[in-house]
């Protein structure tokens, strides 16, 4: 299932809705290094890709930016070595 994500860069946050409930990915940025601090879904859309979605959008658009990623976020953490193809990310 596809998601509209957004990606709020003076917030710097990405988001979506889903059945009207908001998931959000939030980071800090400094020196061109996004720190990904929290991913949240509310357990009432949980199980659907939804985080994972979100860390896919973050992580595309630090590549784009060329910003390396720090995953202090737990879910981040443990889901950037199970997908390879970000570990050049990893800052």
């Amino acid at each position: 299932m596809p998601f509209a994500i957004q990606h709020d860069r003076n917030a710097r946050r990405f988001h979506t809705e889903v059945d009207g409930v908001q998931s959000v990915l939030d980071y800090t940025l400094a020196s061109n290094v996004m720190t990904i601090v929290h991913t949240g879904v509310p357990p009432e859309v949980g199980g659907r890709g939804i985080a994972s979605a979100l860390v896919e959008a973050a992580l595309t658009a630090a590549r784009a930016e060329g910003w390396k990623v720090v995953p202090a976020c737990s879910y981040v953490a443990a889901w950037m070595p199970r997908h390879p193809a970000y570990h050049d990310l990893l800052g």
